[in-house]
This record gives C-alpha cells, sequence and structure tokens, in this order.
C-alpha cells in the first residue's frame, strides 16, 4: 500500500509540474503574436521548433528508455548503465553542437533562412543540450526524486518566459532573434543546475552494455521519429510546398492559430499522467478491462465538452492572439476534433503495450506519416494551411479506426459505444445548431456566446442527469441528495 501511494505522489508531481510547465509556456503564445514585428516571424518561430521537435527524438535515439530498461535488470549494474547512456549521449550530442556551429551556413542555407544562420545555430546547440540532459533527467526519475525533477523542469520554463518578458517587452526587441536566445539562456542555466544532482558516481562506461542498450533502443527510434513527424510534419514542410510570396506569414497565423486549441492538449496531457499508472495498475485485476472502457469513455466525455467550450466562446479565445492572426482561427475546430482522434488513440493503444506487440504502434505510425506526407505534399501547394490541419485530422482519424478494429481482435475491450455514440450525436447535433445560427442569423459576439452557453448548458445537463451525479462530487455532493 505505502508504494502504492508513493506511486500516485510521484505521477501527481511528475504531472503536475509538466501541466504547470505547459501551461505557462502556453502563455508565450499571446506575448509572441503581439510582441513580434511580423506574422512571419512567428511563423519562423513555428518552423524552427518544429525541426527542434524531431531533432531531439533522433538525438536522444531512445536512450532514455534504454537506460530504465537495463537499469532496473537485476543482471546489469545500474551505476555502469547510467555513466554508459551519461557519456554516450554527451559525446553524440557534442558532437552534433559542434557540426551544426561549423556547417552553420550551409543547414541555414538549406533550411531556409540564409540570412539568419545564428537562429539556426543557436536552436539547435540548444536541442542538443536538451538531448543530452534527458539521461540525467531520466537518473532523478529513477532515484525516485521527482521535486528535484519538477523544480529544475519549471525552472526552465520560468527563465524563459523571464527572459522573453525582459528582452520582448521591457527592452522592446521584437525580433525573432531573442525568442532564440532566451530559449538558450534558459536552457544553459537548466543543466548548469542540473548537473551536480546527476553526476555520474560510481559504475564504469561499459561497451557491451552500449551495445545491448542500442540494439534495445534504436528501434524504437523508427517509432519515435514516426510519432513526432506525425505532430510537426506539416510545420516542416510548408515553406517548402507552399507557393504563395507568405509562406513564412501563413505558417505564422497557422502556427498560432493551432496553439489556440492547445487547451484540448493540455487537457489530454492531464488524462495522460493520471490514466498510465492506473491502466498498468490495473492490468492484474480481473475486471481491468471495464475499467479501460470507462476510462475512454469519460475521456470523450469531457473531451467533447471542452471542444465544445472552446468552439462557443472563441470570440473570446481569439484575444490569446493578435488580430493580425485572426484570419486563421476557423481551423480551430478541425484542430479540436483532431486533439480528440489523438487522446483516443493513445487510450486504445494501451491494447498492444498490454499485450507486448509494439510492433502495431510502429506500423499505425508509419501509416499515420505517409497519409500525412501525401495530403500535405498534394494540398499545400494548392489550399495552404487548410491541407496542413487537414492532414493530421485525417492521420489520427485513420490510425484511431484502425487501433480500435485491430484491437478489438488482438485484445478486445468492451467499450459501452452507445453510450459515446449518443454524446458524439449529441456534440455534432449542438455544433450543427450553433454553426446555423451564427452562419443565418449574423448577432453580435455577445449574443452568439449566449446562445453558445445554453448550448453548453444542454450537454452539462444531459451529461450530469445520465453519467456524472453531482451527488457524486466531493464535499458539494452531499448538496445534491435526493
Amino acid at each position: 500500500m505505502s508504494e502504492m501511494k508513493s506511486l500516485a505522489r510521484d505521477t501527481a508531481i511528475y504531472g503536475l509540474s509538466s501541466i504547470i510547465g505547459k501551461f505557462l509556456n502556453y502563455l508565450l503564445v499571446p506575448l509572441y503574436t503581439y510582441a513580434l514585428a511580423r506574422t512571419a516571424d512567428y511563423g519562423v518561430v513555428t518552423n524552427i521548433y518544429a525541426w527542434t521537435a524531431l531533432l531531439l527524438v533522433l538525438l536522444t535515439y531512445g536512450m532514455e528508455t534504454g537506460f530504465f530498461r537495463f537499469a532496473n535488470r537485476e543482471d546489469y549494474d545500474a551505476p555502469s548503465v547510467y555513466k554508459t547512456a551519461y557519456l554516450t549521449l554527451f559525446s553524440s550530442s557534442a558532437f552534433f553542437a559542434l557540426l551544426v556551429v561549423a556547417f552553420q551556413h550551409p543547414l541555414a542555407n538549406i533550411l531556409g533562412y540564409a540570412d539568419h544562420s545564428e537562429f539556426i545555430a543557436m536552436m539547435f546547440v540548444t536541442v542538443a543540450v536538451d538531448a543530452f540532459a534527458c539521461i540525467p533527467f531520466a537518473y532523478l526519475r529513477y532515484q525516485k526524486r521527482p521535486i528535484v525533477f519538477a523544480a529544475l523542469k519549471l525552472l526552465f520554463v520560468l527563465l524563459n518566459i523571464g527572459f522573453n518578458l525582459l528582452f520582448l517587452v521591457i527592452l522592446g526587441k521584437n525580433d525573432v532573434f531573442y525568442v532564440f536566445l532566451s530559449n538558450i539562456l534558459a536552457t544553459a542555466i537548466q543543466t548548469l543546475c542540473l548537473l551536480p544532482f546527476t553526476m555520474p558516481k560510481g559504475g564504469r562506461f561499459d561497451a557491451k552494455v552500449l551495445k545491448e542498450m542500442l540494439r534495445y533502443s534504436l528501434p524504437l527510434l523508427v517509432l519515435g521519429v514516426a510519432g513526432i513527424m506525425n505532430q510537426t510534419l506539416d510545420r516542416i514542410l510548408f515553406p517548402y510546398l507552399y507557393t504563395g510570396a507568405d509562406a513564412k506569414a501563413q505558417l505564422g497565423i497557422y502556427g498560432a492559430c493551432f496553439k489556440v486549441a492547445m487547451v484540448m492538449m493540455m487537457f489530454t496531457q492531464a488524462f495522460r499522467y493520471a490514466y498510465e499508472p492506473f491502466v498498468f495498475a490495473k492490468h492484474k485485476d480481473r475486471q481491468s478491462v471495464e475499467a479501460y472502457a470507462d476510462a475512454m469513455k469519460y475521456y470523450i466525455i469531457f473531451s467533447y465538452l471542452i471542444l465544445l467550450g472552446v468552439i462557443f466562446y472563441l470570440d473570446i479565445f481569439r484575444y490569446i492572439v493578435s488580430s493580425a492572426y485572426w484570419e486563421g482561427l476557423q481551423i480551430v475546430p478541425i484542430v479540436l476534433w483532431t486533439y480528440v482522434f489523438q487522446g483516443i488513440y493513445f487510450n486504445l493503444s494501451f491494447w498492444y503495450k498490454l499485450t507486448d506487440e509494439t510492433k502495431w504502434g510502429a506500423y499505425f505510425s508509419l501509416i499515420g506519416l505517409v497519409i500525412t506526407l501525401v495530403l500535405q505534399v498534394v494540398g499545400v501547394p494548392r489550399i495552404g494551411y487548410w491541407a496542413s490541419c487537414g492532414s493530421s485530422l485525417v492521420c489520427y482519424l485513420v490510425i484511431m479506426l484502425l487501433s480500435y478494429f485491430i484491437g478489438q481482435k488482438k485484445a478486445p475491450i468492451p467499450y459501452d459505444l452507445k453510450t459515446i455514440g449518443i454524446y458524439t450525436l449529441l456534440t455534432i447535433a449542438l455544433l450543427a445548431v450553433y454553426y446555423t445560427i451564427r452562419l443565418y442569423c449574423p448577432m453580435n459576439m455577445w449574443v452568439l456566446m449566449a446562445i453558445g452557453t445554453v448550448l453548453l448548458v444542454i450537454y452539462l445537463a444531459f451529461l450530469t442527469r445520465k453519467d456524472f451525479p453531482l451527488s457524486g462530487l466531493p464535499v458539494v455532493g452531499k448538496y445534491f441528495k435526493k
């Protein structure tokens, strides 16, 4: 019981720090869109951060998972496993950083930043430092030091926000250079603070251990690259595929409006931190399949609630970004549905994790990557960022359906499709009513939000009556009992 309490406490600390960090980082979106001089500047930020997300997966090459795998095996010496992983990641990251500095101009030319090679140098060196730091951070988790882990993660977020405020607001430096400078300064300080807690003590570098770790970890790289490309390929390819002269401006609009829908992603992330330990803890329970089915049902129910809330109050949420970006707000509902499908796919993915058939995860990710790539190449030159968000929607819809149908054959789970279907139809009906009124009965934003509020109350009333009675709430539930 004490171990379960410790697991729950650690999970809460890790999860809460991640969610708080993502929320605080989310606050940089309005700062950038209001402070940067042009929409094209935010397009540069969007594109380069997409590249760094992909590079981070490549530069860590699955070693974090490999470290956990071998450090917890009794036939391996944990200090030697850590020192091996530590020195390996340090060497590869340092080598990559040196290459970037040496060849920053050719790289910048290839990526479309010939006049700003310093952008590439700063951010690619930053991602090299981040790649190295993944092993020390993994070591903190291995040592069960969640408070130090969370504090250092939040330190980076606060430093990054602080430097951005200093340069962009206080000093009025409304240039992309200072966005990247803020990031590299915050990363450097965080890493310097991390090292005293995680310097290898004992153990030795073991080439045999490294060989085994690489054999285990490198196949995960394929899955990781395919997965991250499904999330970032739209922002990486856009400048190469869009035929208009304002490619970076259009990418900036797309990237900013994509961020408006991030409240759904933050909910999905919070759900993951709460749900994943729960699922694996319940795996030995005979009733676990019912628990998985209930978790899926409630995830979908509350995802729809958030989706409706963001859409009905989009006239308020739009102020997250500058008015220069508002022309792209019509993609927000599509992005919200994409996040819903992505979250459902995540929940469905547990069947192949629990049956040790993780190859299916690689298959689904690769299928999604092909769909994304084809739709991007065909669509972006014709319809711009509409093809970008549409490709993500189709990608996650397809792999969600594939995972469901194959999973039901491999490891059937009795999902409550009837209830899920009812909520889906209710959500679609409420959206149809809202958009019909908005399209055919033009009125000011406050009246529209009042109508949206009524529709949201209808959804909440159905929810509380059918599946979530208020009497079941802690503390206040007693006031709703009959």
